[in-house]
């Protein structure tokens, strides 16, 4: 071999001393890199209860779905490809509401038409695809590590079974961490079979963890609406298989089963309610007199209003947009609409940021909170051609009207932090004037005639479960909230409720919150007896009266 040219010769030297060099460095490094290296137990809780009917004023009616439209037949099979796509033409691409282990390569084939069985030969249940079902578990067992209070309680009851018995039907979001409550639900002797509260939530591998288990679970993400009725019908009737217990999340389970099947709602033992929507028909029955079982109000009780509505949707509303639309919020000016639980968490995170955040409300009480923490309170339509982001977190309907969503600059995002998907105007959207363009999952523009475009996500859906992840910590509360709720109205003694809806009493929020006390190492101060009488307090508590404000 001939020997490089001078030139050559130079690069070469050059070439090897940078070798040299770097491998000093990386010796370097590595040596640097090695050098730095409660108690409560389960027969007590049905004394713990003393909840008090409540009976709060709707102003407004609730309307049904109509009949006609709610329980018309099934499409074809053609019929509801065609729906479903039209609704969310890339809503099945990713299995999980957030990041997801799975390969999002499956086909567009909707489950009701595929035959699936699971390890254990069983086919009762519709999910995206079983064969998830491994990735699911992981899911399952990472969210486990942080709902140590719902586990322990799960251990400390497993051995009594107070749901031994319970035939329990769900529809909820179905994720990893109500995952971890169903199991829950199963290992305290409840059987449980599930669906989804929302089209876009479900994390498709956790569904295909939960059917493995033997829990019939009839949900995938990306549903269509008809889908949605059909999975909860599945869910209901079922041959030799008769619920006596109801959990809900916005009120569509329980009241297919009220219309459609008034002969098994009238058996029902109990239902438990953990949403604004759902609490809100179910005063609207007790009203009417068409409330024929007790029901708990989970929704209000202080471990769910205080803690998952304020600071879940603190933390997760920044991770949906973030997810979704890459926004710096800095200087941006943004529009809660609420200021509720749920909007005072999603204002204080906005502001934390260096969003300018402006509230509209309806409630004096709740506009002068804004006030006083340094929002102004304003009139959607004073501010509507100047934001850059509309939230809606109010329970209501047509929050954003068509006419607000005109006059909106181009770029501007609007998205939804409420259960349902009626706050705004997003019918009135599908118009052939109006293009629509799916820039990524659950991100849709929306184009008018001049080029304007605004960015709408989840198709005005829940934002946070259906783009991106809450945190589990907080729903670890939720959670245990929900099971001790069905525990109670499951054993409670005939007579004790009647038909109607109940508030948690203050003892068994309180319960709730020293569960979970132990994850941060807190210790509770005690009452002296002397302390204890001058206040009039037993000294295990309730240490509040029922009409305290947290």
């Amino acid at each position: 071999m001939s020997e490089p040219a001078g030139d050559s010769k130079l690069e070469v030297k050059q070439a090897s001393k940078e070798v040299k060099e770097s491998e000093n460095v990386a010796e370097k490094y590595s040596a640097m890199t090695v050098s730095k290296n409660s108690e409560m137990n389960m027969g007590e809780l049905s004394s713990v209860f003393s909840a008090v009917p409540t009976h709060k004023p709707v102003k407004k009616q609730i309307q049904f779905v109509e009949d006609k439209q709610e329980f018309s037949r099934f499409p074809t099979k053609a019929g509801r490809r065609s729906l479903s796509r039209s609704i969310s033409q890339s809503s099945t691409d990713s299995y999980s509401s957030a990041a997801s282990y799975t390969d999002s390569s499956d086909d567009e084939t909707s489950p009701r038409d595929k035959t699936q069985v699971n390890s254990k030969g069983s086919s009762d249940f519709c999910v995206k695809n079983i064969k998830q079902a491994e990735f699911g578990r992981r899911e399952i067992e990472i969210a486990e590590q942080d709902m140590s209070a719902l586990i322990s309680l799960r251990k400390r009851a497993q051995s009594e079974k107070p749901l031994a018995g319970a035939k329990i039907v769900g529809c909820t979001h179905i994720t990893a961490q109500t995952a971890v409550l169903i199991e829950t639900l199963v290992a305290l002797g409840a059987q449980c079979r599930w669906t989804a509260c929302n089209i876009y939530s479900t994390q498709n591998e956790v569904a295909a963890a939960l059917s493995e288990t033997g829990v019939a679970v009839f949900a995938w993400k990306g549903e269509s609406e008809d889908d949605f009725w059909w999975c909860i019908d599945r869910c209901v009737n079922t041959e030799g298989w008769q619920p006596n217990m109801i959990l809900d999340d916005g009120g569509d389970l329980t009241h297919w089963m009220y219309k459609k099947y008034p002969n098994v709602f009238k058996k029902i033992r109990g239902i438990v309610e953990e949403s604004v929507t759902g609490v809100h028909r179910l005063y609207q029955l007790s009203k009417a007199g068409k409330l024929c079982v007790p029901a708990m109000n989970v929704n209000d009780s202080v471990t769910k209003q205080k803690f998952d509505n304020l600071y879940c949707c603190r933390e997760s509303i920044l991770d949906g947009l973030k997810r979704t639309t890459d926004v710096m919020f800095g200087g941006k000016q943004v529009v809660v609409c609420g200021y509720g639980e749920v909007g005072k968490g999603c204002c204080a995170a906005l502001k934390a940021l260096g969003a300018i955040v402006y509230v509209t409300e309806i409630d004096p009480i709740c506009a002068l909170q804004a006030c006083m923490d340094g929002f102004r309170v304003v009139k959607l339509n004073e501010v509507i051609r100047q934001v850059d982001v509309i939230i809606t977190c109010t329970g209501n309907k047509n929050v954003v009207t068509r006419d607000q969503l005109d006059r909106m600059k181009n770029g501007s995002i609007v998205c939804n932090m409420g259960h349902s998907n009626t706050e705004i105007d997003v019918a009135s959207l599908r118009t052939p004037e109006l293009t629509w363009e799916r820039v990524r999952s659950q991100v849709d523009h929306v184009i008018w005639p001049d080029g304007k475009r605004v960015i709408l996500l989840a198709e005005g859906r829940l934002l946070n479960l259906s783009c991106s992840t809450v945190p589990t910590f907080v729903l670890s509360i939720t959670a245990t909230t929900q099971a001790l709720a069905l525990i109670e109205l499951y054993n409670a003694p005939e007579g004790r409720y009647k038909q109607d809806v109940y508030l948690l009493p203050k003892k068994m929020d309180e319960y709730v919150a020293s569960l979970h006390l132990a994850t941060f190492d807190a210790h509770l101060t005690e009452l002296t007896d002397e302390q204890a009488k001058y206040l009039g307090l037993n000294k295990n508590g309730p240490f509040k009266p029922n009409y305290y404000r947290y």
